[in-house]
């Protein structure tokens, strides 16, 4: 050791901490050789504890406050070192800083989904995430369990390990609990509580404690969650005749509404419209049609004839027949009907001609 350092070892006797991190649990004071001077002030503040460690064996706790370091302040350790009133010379041990306040805003979730079986849903997984806060409240017993000889302990070389807990006891409660999923979410209170107090016996061990634990949300799987999505829209439909047919009378208004739609949104519309009519006291289509309706019968066609210029009509099938048997209509007759391409002779439309082979012959000469 050279000369300033010595001098340096043998001057400073104001020991202290603080702490601008935000994130380290415990912080190790490093002095020259280990060397601490004998009736040097250590200083804890609010929120800390310092423990002395004498060759590689736990010695005194300080909680916050000023602290001369002499005998009358050190009984473990002076009854490790067999100390004297009268001895002042430089001791050898190690301080380590534990912050004990507590660490807001830490994160756990489930990794993996948690089976359970629902009262209402039967087995079905879901997941859960959330925020806790920890704080050290046996700096002893953290420092021999957790920390160690590690000169710098930051919180995110325990916050794995205290998420891990916190998933295993969660899903143990939530497994256990035989609340329905649709009534988790009004007692995520609870549920926090429960977690935090079955949590509490191991971290105990560790000399921590978890004040909060929060639930923030609990999740189905996405297929879950659609075919609820499903059920809930049918809850909301009620009665579902009434239900297709308002989409059948919508559908129909905005097919009519639009022009481009043509042919095929009238078709549609006619189609809905005919379901509609279709439908049984309770809003369904039948099942099977007894009979097959009858086709309709064929159109009738109505003619006219022109004779020295002048167009005369419409005459029935009938009319035509009388008019064969009287002598006006002859096979040369030029006749058309509606859809007809011009006139025509009476002897080239099949319907005509037919009336010119039933007609009687001529009467005989008297």
């Amino acid at each position: 050791m050279g000369i300033f350092d010595f001098l340096s070892g043998e001057f400073i006797d104001v020991i202290h901490w603080v702490d601008d991190t935000r994130d380290t649990i415990v912080w190790r004071f490093e002095r020259e050789g280990h060397e601490i001077k004998y009736g040097a002030k250590l200083t804890v503040r609010e929120g800390q504890a310092a423990v002395f460690v004498h060759e590689g064996q736990l010695a005194d706790v300080f909680t916050p406050g000023l602290y001369m370091l002499e005998t009358n302040n050190m009984p473990v350790l002076t009854t490790l070192q067999h100390w004297d009133h009268g001895f002042r010379s430089p001791f050898k041990s190690e301080i380590y800083f534990v912050n004990t306040a507590r660490f807001n805003d830490l994160k756990w979730g489930t990794k993996n989904p948690v089976i359970l079986r629902d009262p209402e849903f039967g087995p079905t997984r879901l997941r859960a995430y959330g925020t806790y806060s920890i704080r050290v409240t046996d700096p002893a017993r953290f420092l021999v369990e957790i920390v160690g000889t590690d000169g710098e302990f930051t919180m995110d070389e325990i916050s794995f390990q205290v998420r891990n807990i916190i998933v295993q006891e969660f899903s143990r409660v939530i497994a256990g609990s035989g609340i329905p999923v649709l009534d988790m979410a009004a007692n995520t209170s609870d549920l926090g509580r429960l977690v935090a107090t079955k949590i509490s016996g191991t971290l105990d061990g560790y000399g921590l404690t978890i004040p909060e634990l929060y639930i923030e949300n609990i999740s189905l799987p996405p297929a879950v969650e659609a075919a609820l999505d499903k059920r809930t829209s049918m809850g909301l439909v009620g009665d579902l005749g009434r239900f297709t047919q308002y989409s059948a009378a919508e559908a129909m208004s905005a097919a009519a509404e639009n022009p481009a739609g043509g042919g095929m949104a009238a078709g549609l519309g006619a189609g809905m419209g005919m379901a509609m009519a279709q439908m049984g006291p309770w809003g369904t289509l039948p099942q099977a049609v007894s009979a097959a309706p009858p086709p309709p019968p064929p159109a009738e066609h109505v003619w006219h004839i022109t004779e020295n210029g002048q167009t005369s009509g419409p005459f029935s099938r009938a009319d035509m027949g009388r008019m064969v048997s009287e002598g006006r209509l002859k096979r040369d007759t030029w006749v058309w009907t509606p859809g007809q391409d011009g006139w025509k002779r009476a002897e080239d439309i099949t319907e005509l001609a037919l009336l010119f082979t039933v007609a009687p012959p001529p009467p005989p000469e008297v």
